[in-house]
């Protein structure tokens, strides 16, 4: 078992529990120092980030210390090893929970990842930004295209796969241009390396495309082909069609694309219930102040949750936040009995994996996704993935 915040050791325990709690405002209490793990300076999640950081600091005295994190693993390690309270990432939270891609190795494994609250913006969390001298309407005009592949970034690699699979490309129908994290993606573009690069509308670094010679242009994906919508879907179910209203370039009736939470704000099963309680009651009771601070900040209003609708179970924290002010329906206690039914079986179809695997890397991962596969199938829940 891994150690957790509040079992931190050397300068950060150190540091947390000379500046710990309380901090009172209200209700609400918090330690003096909050840590996040976000995407990448710059990027519309950690802007958010910051400017919800500001509330904190102003409202409670509280330092909300955002950690840079270029790729997955790199975001989500430091909250499994206990060194961040919460992660602001994205689909990686779903992958690491199911144990896929770069989570399928025997260092990883499905993680029980718990959800906070996630935002659901008027932009788009991940779509095909491309220069607009690159001549891309739709996907089908991705053939042959130069498109960034980020190193060690599965969730960005597998999101710009299933985006292919609407016009029925893979990646081995574009030109793979491998690039060391998500700015240098964009930059790719720019310096007309690479002519599309996936990522949320909102990003801070498409102003810059946008700006350059090369120009800005979102790629479309007509919502009436449902056979493409159904082939985007199978591969992301935690996705939906979705109109993006708001990013550079896009027009006032919007552009036809796909959706999902990103920021998506994610905890460990052994977090502090009280911590996770005050962090969920602080976003939505701010919203209004941080709202329009940031690009895409109005997606954490709370009527764009839909806990229903949910892959990922929510921490008791939460859930007793949200039952407090009477958002926690039914329904929602049915998803979220699912998930965890769900995570119980990722968690036992891997202890029964690793206990006889291979010893190779890539044997180890193959096996791996036929066994989660066949444990998934045979408790008839969406097993998301071939067999790769």
């Amino acid at each position: 078992m891994h150690c957790r915040v509040r079992k931190l050791t050397g300068i950060l325990a150190v540091s947390l529990l000379m500046a710990a709690w309380p901090v009172y405002a209200g209700e609400i209490e918090l330690p003096r120092t909050v840590i996040w793990s976000a995407y990448p300076t710059g990027t519309s999640g950690y802007s958010q980030a910051v400017a919800i950081g500001s509330v904190l600091q102003r409202e409670y005295r509280t330092n909300l210390r955002v950690i840079p994190g270029r790729n997955d693993v790199s975001r989500l390690s430091p909250l499994r090893s206990g060194r961040v309270h919460f992660s602001a990432g994205g689909s990686e939270a779903v992958y690491a929970q199911e144990g896929m891609l770069n989570f399928g190795e025997r260092a990883w494994g499905p993680q029980p990842l718990r959800a906070v609250m996630w935002n659901l913006s008027d932009g788009c969390s991940f779509t095909f930004a491309t220069a607009a001298d690159a001549d891309i309407e739709t996907v089908h005009d991705m053939r042959g295209k130069r498109l960034t592949w980020v190193q060690g970034a599965p969730s960005l690699n597998n999101g710009s796969r299933a985006l292919l699979a609407y016009a029925g490309l893979s990646w081995d129908d574009v030109e793979k241009v491998e690039v060391g994290g998500y700015p240098s993606s964009v930059q790719a573009v720019i310096d007309n390396r690479a002519d599309a690069v996936g990522g949320s509308c909102n990003s801070a670094p498409f102003r810059q495309l946008e700006a350059s010679p090369r120009g800005l242009h979102f790629v479309r994906f007509p919502h009436d082909d449902e056979a493409a919508v159904e082939r985007v879907l199978s591969r992301l179910p935690w996705f939906l069609p979705h109109v993006a209203t708001e990013g550079p370039t896009i027009p006032t009736d919007g552009v036809e694309m796909f959706s999902s939470p990103y920021p998506f704000l994610i905890t460990m099963p052994d977090a502090e219930e009280e911590l996770v309680y005050a962090m969920t009651r602080v976003l939505h009771r701010h919203y209004e102040q941080y709202k329009n601070n940031a690009p895409g900040g109005t997606g954490w209003a709370m009527d764009r949750q839909h806990f229903e609708k949910a892959f990922v179970p929510y921490h008791p924290g939460a859930v007793r936040y949200f039952r407090e002010i009477g958002e926690w329906s039914e329904a929602a206690e049915q998803r979220q009995q699912e998930n965890l039914a769900r995570q119980q079986v990722l968690a036992d179809a891997w202890q029964q994996y690793v206990s006889d695997a291979p010893e190779n890397g890539d044997a180890f991962m193959q096996g791996w996704m036929r066994a989660r596969h066949a444990a998934l199938q045979e408790a008839d829940m969406i097993p998301i993935a071939e067999q790769w």
